[in-house]
């Protein structure tokens, strides 16, 4: 009877075909790259072709770290991975664990040994880097005295700062000698004490690059005492120049922009710097001088001026309201004077007298209040209100007392 196999199975007999056969375990492909597409988890799936056929290939986020390009349909390349199957889809792929550019193969290898070479020598180490000075007036560059690179260096700075001064090494940029070249320029303009340098070219192949790949031109750069710009190719390329320069710029153009500040919006900007200086320097005025004339009331009230004239002030008001007082106190007193004068008058002998009243005394000169204090024949003297009575008594008879209230 014949025996029956599940889909499951057959695809696991695959797989374990293509693991057991030592040349898919390890295999370099040569292709051309469609159908690429990054996953948002890091993996990248694309496919080979030639004219003869198609492979499916993957490359997994882990395997990323050794790619130095960005992979897009249309590139010559050489895959270096395995092959096996999925078995769910039951498809065989190639599983990629490098990927390198077809044609420059040996000068890739040698791109990614001296760029391990000066990374583990700490020549990329951020330590080393220098800022860029913000405002550059003299900038030299390292370049080809011909070509649009130069041109946009040229024309860039000059728009932006127009009083720069730009120092030009004319350099070898391509073929035999240039890394010399190049790296004679920068230790040139290094001398000469300038503010920044620019050192880079137009875009070209690996090839034409190549000179900024050379350990001469990175030593040079790194052994540079002046900022270094790398502005090598375009922005998809990158040299070891660019690892070792203390600033990469993606383009010659943007290196300038980079490089040169921007003097109208310097110009702009301290425009709206000094105005809004000036609005806080007269909101400050104002506040001043409100504080100084608040200061100077409260000097006004504490000066000893002006404690003197309210204390002069004060002995005035207390010297007025003495007087006032003392004004009161005389006339009341004058009232009561008045008083006592009236009473006075009123139990005066005098007034009694004038009243026909007469005081009489003994011989004595004691007062006589009743008739018991005389006999007969008693000399005594009348007092009355012009002149004085002498007289003797002849007789003496008493008179019946008047009572008053509350006597019996």
């Amino acid at each position: 009877m014949q025996k029956i196999y599940s889909v499951g199975q057959i695809n696991s007999y695959i797989k374990n075909m293509f693991t057991q056969d030592f040349v898919l375990n390890r295999v370099s492909i040569s292709g051309e790259v469609s159908n690429c597409k990054y996953h948002s988890s890091g993996h990248i799936y694309f496919s080979l072709k030639d004219e003869t056929g198609t492979l499916a290939c993957v490359m997994f986020a882990s395997a990323r770290r050794g790619l130095a390009f960005r992979l897009s349909d249309g590139l010559q390349v050489i895959v270096d991975g395995n092959i096996n199957v999925y078995e769910r889809d039951g498809r065989y792929q190639l599983y990629a664990s490098h990927i390198r550019r077809d044609g420059a193969g040996a000068l890739y290898e040698r791109f990614l040994e001296l760029k391990q070479e000066l990374e583990d020598m700490g020549m990329f180490s951020p330590e080393y880097k220098q800022p860029i000075p913000p405002y550059v007036r003299r900038l030299g560059v390292v370049t080809a005295p011909t070509g649009a690179a130069v041109r946009d260096i040229i024309n860039i700075s000059r728009r932006r700062s127009p009083g720069i001064q730009l120092i030009l090494y004319p350099a070898k940029v391509q073929g035999e000698g240039a890394a010399a070249s190049v790296a004679d320029g920068l230790r040139a303009l290094d001398r000469l004490g300038l503010d920044a340098i620019i050192v880079g070219r137009g875009g070209g192949s690996i090839e034409d690059l190549w000179a900024f790949n050379e350990e001469t031109v990175a030593r040079a750069i790194f052994e540079c005492e002046t900022p270094v710009i790398s502005a090598v190719g375009h922005e998809t390329d990158t040299t070891i120049a660019d690892f070792v320069a203390d600033l990469r710029a993606p383009t010659p153009s943007a290196a300038a922009e980079l490089a040169v500040p921007d003097t109208a919006a310097i110009a702009e900007q301290l425009a709206i710097q000094r105005a809004g200086f000036e609005r806080l320097m007269q909101n400050r005025i104002s506040e001043n001088r409100m504080r100084y004339k608040q200061y100077q009331l409260r000097l006004g009230y504490a000066s000893p001026m002006q404690r003197l004239r309210e204390q002069r002030q004060h002995l005035s008001d207390l010297e007025e309201g003495f007087g006032r007082g003392m004004n009161q106190l005389v006339e009341a007193r004058k009232q009561t004077l008045i008083l006592y004068a009236e009473r006075l008058k009123s139990v005066s002998p005098l007034e009694k007298l004038t009243q026909g009243f007469a005081c009489v005394t003994d011989q004595d000169g004691k007062r006589v209040y009743s008739a018991g204090q005389v006999k007969v024949q008693d000399a005594v003297s009348i007092y009355v209100s012009d002149g004085v009575i002498e007289a003797e008594v002849t007789k003496t008879a008493k008179t019946q007392t008047i009572q008053t209230g509350g006597e019996q």
